[in-house]
Formats: structure tokens, C-alpha cells, sequence
């Protein structure tokens, strides 16, 4: 199985990220997500699975998509092959220096824990549960140019692929 994981769009899905999520079986986004049609541009797939984040407020999405904002939970448990993936935001979860381990504490039985917030592209795997960020798909903050990570994952094995693709100079038509 195949999946997706970005986070920190703010309304905006980089189009590259897009065609990136597009040959996945699940996609995952962490939160501050900014409107609906991000969810629907990943929705190629038949799956998507998406948390609020901090910014993922009434006063920041547009009225006619505010409803969507209640059916996102805060946290998202996908059983996948080999291990459960936590999805959060990650905003709760302590200072920068201290956030992994409080991720690893909340969640010690899970084989990986995604989140956002940051806009930072990481994945510590050096020890069980993985912490992995995607890093910012779409073009606020997105530190070198827009990511996501994906996840191969099998009953056996888990693989983690980061993709960072070059900053886009965006400009009003």
C-alpha cells in the first residue's frame, strides 16, 4: 500500500504535489489544511484522511466550506499493513525540542506518527514510533519548495520516501 502524507497547504496544493499524491492508494493530510478544495484536489484516490490543525478555522475558510471543518477530527488512526499511522497536527504536543518524545509517549504503539505545524520535511526513524513531517505542500513557508512524504508499506516492511520539489514563483493572473 501507498500512501501520501502532506500537511501546512493553507489553501494552496501545489499542483507538483498533487500529481505526486495522484499515484497513491491513501492520502493523509496533517492539518492546517485551509479549505475544501484541497481535500477534493487530493481526492484522485479513493481515500483521504485529513486533521484540523490550528489555522483550520471558521474565520479562515471560506463560509461555504466551513461545514467541512466538523467532520475533521483532531487525530486520525489509519490501520495500514505492519502498524497503525497516527496523523495529528502536532501543535499540542510540546516545544520543538521536546515534541518527538511527546509524540513517542502519546502514541507508543503506533509504527509511525505523522504531523505538521512546523512546515519542516523530516523523518526520524531512529527509533519505534517513526515521527515523520511532510514538510508544507503548498507555498506559504515551504523552507527549499513544497513536500510530502511517501509511505510504502507491506505487513513486513515500511519504507518512507520524501519528495522536495523547487520553489515556484506564483503570480496573480
Amino acid at each position: 500500500m501507498r500512501v501520501a502524507i502532506v500537511s501546512d497547504t493553507h489553501g494552496f496544493l501545489d499542483p507538483r504535489i498533487a500529481d505526486v499524491v495522484s499515484s497513491c492508494d491513501v492520502a493523509v493530510h496533517a492539518g492546517d489544511i485551509g479549505g475544501a478544495d484541497v481535500l477534493l484536489a487530493l481526492q484522485p484516490r479513493e481515500q483521504v484522511v485529513a486533521v484540523k490543525g490550528n489555522n483550520d478555522v471558521a474565520e479562515k475558510w471560506a463560509a461555504p466550506e466551513v461545514h467541512v471543518l466538523d467532520t475533521l477530527p483532531r487525530e486520525a488512526i489509519l490501520d495500514l499493513p505492519g502498524g497503525e499511522l497516527v496523523v495529528i497536527h502536532g501543535d499540542d504536543a510540546g516545544s520543538v525540542a521536546e515534541r518527538h518524545q511527546c509524540l513517542r509517549e502519546r502514541y507508543p504503539t503506533a509504527r509511525a506518527i505523522a504531523y505538521g505545524h512546523s512546515h519542516q520535511l523530516l523523518v526520524d526513524d531512529d527509533e519505534t514510533p517513526w515521527v515523520l513531517n511532510p514538510g508544507a505542500a503548498g507555498r506559504t513557508r515551504t523552507y527549499g519548495g513544497p513536500s510530502c512524504l511517501l509511505l510504502d508499506c507491506t505487513v513486513s516492511d515500511w519504507k518512507i520516501e520524501e519528495f522536495r520539489l523547487p520553489p515556484r514563483k506564483y503570480r496573480a493572473l
